[in-house]
């Protein structure tokens, strides 16, 4: 009672002067998005099933957890005007929900060489991977028929070139060197054998091939290569796969409907982004809703191979948005609009590298975002010119002993004064010879003058190797996208295991490759809280210290 009598006095003591009606007004939070709020109206039956493109929380998975191509789709854009190449065992061409989207000019057979690449029939149906790849790019809208295609409005290419006893140079190089100038994207959802064991990569004629295309393909502007990552799980590492590692390609991983990664997924550095695909849970609809053989539908297409051709369909959408990006724009747009979103992983936790962009060693720069994507790109400006420096090479014979680290260091100025100096960094490349009593038991790390350390080679238990090892291997990392390479680079190379192994590293040759002018410096900036807006403040930042550094230096030298 003596509280509310000391409350009485002093509101008494504040009377009120006056008091006014509020109008109530709408002020939403920028960038987020209520599932409740999308409505996309399709026609076709499994629409509601491809949780990848809208996820509502079907078969028991996140709401929200998908590619958000509905933002994409609202802007107008539907992948149009584009061709997207399916590198697998054919494509069923004739089927009715890819039949009016498929390009006959730009496809070819070099399985069997000639111009009708449509699958061999076998009784299980195992020539299916192209036809389920190829409806996940470009199916066909509101036939209902099926599921939507990402680029429902694309054009798709067949080429068959998987379907033979064995596989050779002069067949994959003609598969992706083929028509590049009327085919923009190349999916591709294999490579070599996941089981763990093997290290293999393009050969010569491939190599060259993929070279010419990223330089003078799609009018110089570069044929877009996207690989899967593979589907080795725990026992392997995609750095041992060349194709997944090249700097030529945009390597794909995958997550689940509920954002734990897939039991197949491999992890590397080289992985720059992913999409999604099933491998975990038992749900019949959990898998990937596309295109069949003979006309059919499946609701259980998986694997990394699924995830690579729902990027190329995202990729599409963006290059309808900006059709100016080079190969190197797209790889820059993925580091940039990719989202962490919620994939987890039990292993890899989440880091960031040296100017604050958040990766994951399994996930790369988190899941695509097309319509974050298409945004960016329509006022996308060509990034600047790229170089490579070779920042340093030690070739004597270091020796690798059980229970220890060889730790090496190389110190660089990335070529500063030269033509080809490096300033922000895209793709590091670590050259390595070594080998050991037993190659699965090698792991090597590398790590950054700004920090950032990259696990170029995980142990893969099944790999009992001990006499080829790794022969001048090209081992990537894009987890230092935008650092600045100046200053000392630390390998460290060591053995994982019960049983004591020894070994010997030959070779460590660094090579650098990126910008000497900050990329996003002259990009316009409409999200003050992406990445984008991030990396511009800490380019310009960079660049003032440069400035005023110089700046003093000749004050220094003149007096």
């Amino acid at each position: 009672r003596s509280l509310m009598s000391t409350f009485h006095v002093e509101y008494c003591l504040f009377p009120v002067k006056n008091v006014l009606d509020q109008e109530g007004f709408g002020r939403q939070k920028r960038g987020y998005r209520s599932i409740d709020e999308i409505y996309i109206k399709m026609t076709d039956p499994l629409f509601s099933k491809q949780w990848y493109l809208i996820n509502t929380g079907q078969a028991d998975g996140t709401p929200g957890l998908d590619l958000n191509v509905a933002e994409a789709w609202g802007l107008g854009y539907t992948g149009r005007g584009i061709t997207i190449a399916i590198m697998d065992d054919g494509i069923d061409y004739l089927h009715p929900d890819l039949a009016s989207n498929y390009n006959a000019e730009a496809s070819f057979d070099f399985s069997s060489n000639d111009p009708y690449p449509y699958p061999r029939y076998t009784n299980d149906w195992f020539n299916s991977h192209g036809t389920r790849c190829a409806g996940e790019v470009s199916a066909a809208a509101n036939n209902n028929i099926c599921g939507v295609g990402v680029a429902y409005n694309s054009k798709v290419a067949g080429i068959r070139m998987l379907d033979q006893p064995f596989m050779t140079d002069i067949i994959e190089a003609s598969s992706i060197s083929h028509m590049p100038q009327v085919i923009d994207i190349y999916s591709a959802s294999w490579g070599p054998t996941d089981d763990g064991k093997t290290v293999d990569g393009p050969r010569e004629l491939t190599l060259q091939a993929m070279a010419d295309g990223v330089n003078k393909g799609r009018g110089r502007k570069g044929s877009i290569y996207v690989w899967a990552s593979g589907d080795g799980g725990s026992y392997d590492d995609c750095n041992c796969d060349g194709y997944a590692s090249s700097m030529w390609t945009i390597s794909i991983n995958s997550a689940i409907n509920d954002g734990r990664t897939a039991l197949y997924d491999e992890s590397c550095s080289s992985t720059l982004a992913s999409t999604f695909s099933n491998g975990r849970k038992r749900n019949p609809e959990a898998g990937v809703a596309t295109t069949d053989l003979y006309g059919n539908c499946t609701l259980r297409h998986s694997g990394t191979s699924a995830a690579a051709p729902e990027a190329a369909g995202v990729f599409a959408l963006a290059l309808e948005a900006n059709p100016n990006l080079t190969w190197r724009d797209m790889q820059h747009l993925s580091v940039l609009t990719s989202k962490r979103n919620q994939l987890h992983d039990e292993v890899h936790q989440w880091r960031r590298n040296g100017v604050g962009l958040e990766f994951n060693h399994l996930f790369g720069y988190g899941v695509l975002d097309a319509g974050g994507m298409v945004k960016m790109a329509k006022e996308w400006k060509t990034v600047p010119e790229r170089f490579h420096c070779v920042a340093g090479s030690l070739q004597d014979v270091h020796k690798i002993q059980s229970g220890g680290k060889l730790i090496l260091t190389i110190s660089t100025d990335s070529c500063q004064g030269k033509d080809n100096f490096v300033r922000y960094l895209e793709h590091v490349q670590a050259v390595v010879t070594v080998n050991g009593s037993r190659r699965g038991d090698l792991n090597i790390n590398m790590t950054s003058p700004m920090g950032t350390k990259s696990i170029l080679l995980s142990c893969r238990p099944r790999d009992d190797d001990a006499k080829v090892g790794f022969d001048k291997w090209p081992f990537m990392t894009t987890h230092t996208w935008g650092e600045d390479p100046r200053g000392t680079w630390v390998l460290e190379v060591g053995f994982q295991g019960d049983e004591p192994q020894r070994g010997a590293l030959k070779e460590w040759t660094l090579m650098l490759h990126g910008t000497q002018s900050a990329p996003y410096i002259d990009q316009i900036v409409r999200n003050y809280q992406s990445k984008l807006a991030m990396s511009k403040k800490e380019e310009l930042e960079e660049e003032l210290d440069e400035a005023v550094e110089r700046s003093l230096k000749s004050l220094l030298s003149k007096n």
